[in-house]
């Protein structure tokens, strides 16, 4: 690459701009036409065209030395990123602005979006809103990786599970992978530190007969009975559940039909739901109010759907995504075949939803013990 400085006069303000042309080499077309690669850059100086006084000749030689110096230090620059060394102004970059940009670009594309923002909420946790690149190195990262260990809450104040904190590691890990693609740092601090452990956890879930008598037991919060259930009867997350509208809630050829985008994956979804399932959503609303009107979430929330279990008969530690739990490891145990339960539940791969299986499996297991001594 080359640089250098041009010069352009004005003639009605008597001025010369100056600014950096970039020049990048050549293409030769089909035909074996050239087309030269030049970029510019408008530089802050300027010099008098025609200086009369020792103070516009004094401005034009200072001006030109700031212009050559800015040359330089581009120059400078571009050699770094060549060799692979840190450039100053880059690495001074700030890692949360850095992090926001990348999730930006991932609020219109399918994806993860809300484990980003998560992740990034905890990072400023552990380590403010100034850090910038310069000071994210090995012992940083390792840090933050203790952090979420030890110190990180979830919004229920409980510790986050194994997977959450293999994932928002994951996520500065990428992060710095990607500063090193935009040359901001030569390498990852990351490359030598590794995720959590991720550990099979129990995906606790509710049988037949126990959803029976749930369904037969008051809630203190009719609509989170209302909602809780039709979790039971659809597989649909909290999050789809609480911001579904009355316009999502079709029906065709007979049957009642959730067209949905999910708030996790964003990816859009087509739910045929039972007759049993629509007997839960209540009386029709307007097409943009929510099905679901008073759902909440909050500790008072929580506390309601245990004491609900409770008082139901049932002692496991139940959660409102038990609901899914509980739809998949059904639906299994009365035969649907594992692809279609995948697809029910909206998942991007087979082999998350295999964990159900292995529940089945145990299951199976039990029954088989339960026969007596012969």
């Amino acid at each position: 690459m080359e640089i250098k400085i041009r010069k352009r006069a004005s003639a009605t303000t008597g001025k010369t701009s100056l600014s950096l042309e970039y020049y990048l080499g050549y293409t030769k077309d089909e035909n074996g036409k050239i087309k030269h690669k030049r970029k510019f850059e408008t530089l802050e100086y300027f010099l008098y065209t025609h200086p009369k006084t020792a103070v516009e000749k004094d401005h034009n030689k200072t001006n030109l030395q700031m212009a050559e110096a800015v040359k330089a230090k581009r120059l400078l620059a571009f050699q770094n990123k060549q060799y692979g060394f840190t450039v100053d102004f880059k690495i001074r970059t700030n890692l949360v602005e850095y992090i926001r940009g990348l999730i930006e670009q991932r609020k219109e594309s399918p994806g993860n979006w809300g484990n980003w923002d998560s992740a990034l909420k905890h990072l400023i946790a552990y380590a403010g809103e100034d850090t910038t690149f310069e000071t994210v190195d090995k012992e940083f990262v390792a840090g933050f990786k203790k952090y979420l260990e030890k110190d990180a809450r979830t919004k229920s104040n409980t510790r986050l599970s194994a997977s959450s904190q293999s994932s928002y590691f994951l996520k500065l890990k990428a992060t710095l992978n990607q500063a090193v693609e935009d040359g901001i740092i030569p390498h990852s601090p990351a490359t030598h530190v590794k995720p959590a452990k991720i550990e099979d956890v129990r995906r606790e879930y509710l049988t037949f007969e126990e959803l029976q008598r749930l369904a037969k037991v008051d809630c203190k919060f009719p609509v989170l009975k209302q909602a809780f259930l039709f979790s039971c009867l659809t597989g649909l997350r909290w999050s789809d559940i609480q911001k579904l509208t009355w316009d999502e809630v079709q029906e065709l050829d007979g049957m009642t039909r959730i067209v949905f985008r999910q708030k996790k994956t964003k990816g859009f979804e087509y739910l045929d739901i039972s007759d049993q399932a629509v007997k839960y959503l209540g009386e029709r609303g307007k097409p943009d109010e929510r099905v679901f009107i008073a759902l909440k979430y909050s500790a008072w929330h929580n506390m309601a759907l245990q004491r609900w279990c409770m008082d139901a008969g049932i002692n496991k530690t139940i959660t409102f995504h038990c609901g899914r739990h509980t739809f998949a490891v059904l639906q299994l145990s009365l035969g649907t075949e594992i692809y279609t339960v995948s697809k029910l539940l909206g998942h991007k791969e087979l082999k998350t939803t295999q964990v159900y299986a292995r529940i089945l499996d145990e299951k199976k297991r039990e029954a088989v013990n339960k026969i007596p001594e012969l």
